[in-house]
C-alpha cells in the first residue's frame, strides 16, 4: 500500500508541474496574486468552510482536526475553471486547469496526529491591453502581462487534549517566482518600451487551531472553531529589467538591469497579515451538519514596496461562509444514492482591494457530492462552484466564474501489529 501512495504522489506531481498556473484573473497583479482555495473539494463544496472536521477526511484550514483521524489519509484534488472576463464595452471568455492540493496524514496515536503536504498558495496569470490617445494626439497600446505563483508546503499536528477539544498547529513554507510585464508602443514610432520585474519569493507562516465538539442529547453535536494564521513574513529577491523594442521584428534592444540597491529594493518584504476565523455549527454525526464562519484580516496594513500601484489601495478584509452537508442513510444497503453525501454552501467575501476608488468584492454558490468508494471509507468527491468577482464601474472588470472540482479521500490502516493464530 505504501508503495501505491508513493506512486499516486509521484504522478499527481509530474502533472502538477503542468498546472499551477491557477488563474487568467486581471486582479491577480496585486498583491501576491490570486488566494487559491486552500481547502479540500469536500470543504470547498460547503461554502469553503473550514470547520468541519471528522475522524477519515483531511482539513486543510484547522490543524486541530488532525487530532481526530483513526486512519491513514491520502487525499488530492484539483478542478476546471470556465471564466468570463467584462468590461463596460467588451468581454472574453478563457479557461484554466490546476492541482489543487496533495496530502498525507496518519493517526500517530489515537489522540494524535499528522499531515504533510503540498498545494498552490497564490496565482498570477494575465494579459491585458489598452488603448489611449496621448497629449500629441498619438495612438498608445499598453500590454500588461504576469504569470508564476506561490507554492506551499506545509507540517501540520493535531492533538485531543480531553473529550471533544482538539487543538492543532502548521507550519508553512511558502516559496515560488512572480513576473510582471509593461509594454508600450506609439503608433508611428518605430521603438517601444519594456519594463520587465521579477520577484522570488520565500518565508514561513503558522496557523493555529482548535475545535470544541461536545455531544448535545447523546445524537447531536455542537460544532465551533478558531483559527489563527499568523502574518506571512515573506522575503522578495526582485530584479528589474528596462529597455525598447523594435515594433516591426519585436527584437529587444538595449535592455538593462536597473540597479534596485540604489533605491533600496533589491530585496524587499511582503508581510501578509494574520486572518482570523470562528466557526459555529450543529448537526448529527454521519447524518447531515450546517454552519457559519466568519474571517477578518487587517489587510490595510499590507504593502509592496517593489510593486507599487498609483490606483490601488487597500482596506480590512473579511469573509462570511455558510454550508453544510446531507447524507440519506450512511448504512443502506439497497440504495446507493441514500450513502451519498450532499453538500452546499455559499460565500460573500470582501477582499480587501480598492481599485481606482471602488472596493472589489466576490460571491460564491456551491454545490457538491460524495461518493463511497469500496474499503475503507474511501470517496471520489464532485464539487460545483458559480461565482463573481470585481465590477464594470470605475475602467474596472467584472469577472463571472463557473468551477468543477474533483477530489480523491483514501483510507487505509498502517502500523497494525500482525496476529499469528
Amino acid at each position: 500500500m505504501v508503495k501505491k501512495i508513493l506512486l499516486l504522489i509521484l504522478c499527481l506531481t509530474a502533472i502538477s508541474a503542468y498546472t499551477q498556473n491557477g488563474t487568467v484573473s486581471p486582479y491577480s497583479l496585486y498583491g501576491i496574486g490570486d488566494i487559491r482555495a486552500q481547502s479540500t473539494v469536500e470543504n470547498q463544496a460547503m461554502g469553503r468552510l473550514g470547520m468541519y472536521t471528522d475522524s477519515i477526511h483531511v482539513n486543510l484550514r484547522n490543524p486541530a482536526s488532525y487530532g481526530k483521524l483513526k486512519l491513514v489519509t491520502y487525499t488530492a484534488g484539483g478542478g476546471h475553471k470556465e471564466i468570463r472576463i467584462k468590461d463596460f464595452t467588451e468581454d472574453e471568455k478563457s479557461s484554466v486547469t490546476s492541482l489543487d492540493y496533495i496530502v498525507l496524514a496518519m493517526p500517530l496515536s489515537p489522540k494524535f496526529g499528522v499531515g504533510l503536504g503540498i498545494l498552490p498558495s497564490s496565482s498570477v496569470g494575465y494579459n491585458v491591453f489598452s488603448e489611449t490617445t496621448n497629449s500629441m494626439r498619438d495612438t498608445v497600446l499598453n500590454q500588461y502581462s504576469g504569470s508564476g505563483g506561490l507554492t506551499k508546503v506545509f507540517l501540520s499536528a493535531g492533538y485531543e487534549i480531553t473529550k471533544n477539544l482538539h487543538i492543532g498547529a502548521t507550519a508553512n513554507f511558502r516559496f515560488g517566482t512572480l513576473e510582471y510585464s509593461s509594454v508600450q508602443s506609439i503608433d508611428g514610432v518605430q521603438y517601444g518600451t519594456i519594463d520587465s520585474r521579477q520577484s522570488r519569493i520565500n518565508g514561513f507562516d503558522f496557523n493555529y487551531g482548535a475545535t470544541f465538539t461536545p455531544l448535545i442529547k447523546k445524537k447531536y453535536t455542537l460544532f465551533s472553531s478558531v483559527t489563527v494564521n499568523t502574518q506571512a513574513n515573506l522575503v522578495s529577491e526582485n530584479s528589474e529589467q528596462l529597455g525598447s523594442f523594435s515594433v516591426n521584428t519585436g527584437e529587444e534592444i538595449e535592455v538593462r538591469e536597473v540597479d534596485l540597491e540604489a533605491v533600496n529594493l533589491k530585496n524587499t518584504e511582503l508581510k501578509v497579515p494574520t486572518t482570523t476565523t470562528f466557526g459555529l455549527g450543529f448537526g448529527r454525526d454521519k447524518k447531515w451538519f450546517l454552519g457559519v464562519e466568519y474571517s477578518l484580516q487587517a489587510l490595510s496594513s499590507f504593502r509592496n514596496d517593489f510593486i507599487d500601484l498609483p490606483n490601488l489601495e487597500y482596506e480590512d478584509a473579511s469573509a462570511i461562509r455558510f454550508g453544510g452537508y446531507f447524507i440519506p442513510d450512511f448504512a443502506s444497503f439497497t440504495s446507493y444514492l441514500k450513502t451519498m453525501s450532499y453538500r452546499a454552501g455559499v460565500r460573500s467575501v470582501k477582499t480587501g482591494m480598492i481599485i481606482n476608488g471602488t472596493p472589489i468584492n466576490e460571491f460564491g454558490i456551491t454545490f457538491g457530492l460524495g461518493f463511497p468508494l469500496g474499503g475503507a471509507f474511501s470517496n471520489l468527491n464532485l464539487g460545483l462552484e458559480y461565482g463573481k468577482r470585481g465590477t464594470t464601474v470605475a475602467n474596472l472588470v467584472e469577472e463571472t466564474f463557473f468551477k468543477v472540482s474533483v477530489g480523491l479521500s483514501f483510507n487505509d490502516k498502517w502500523f497494525q501489529k500482525r496476529k499469528i493464530n
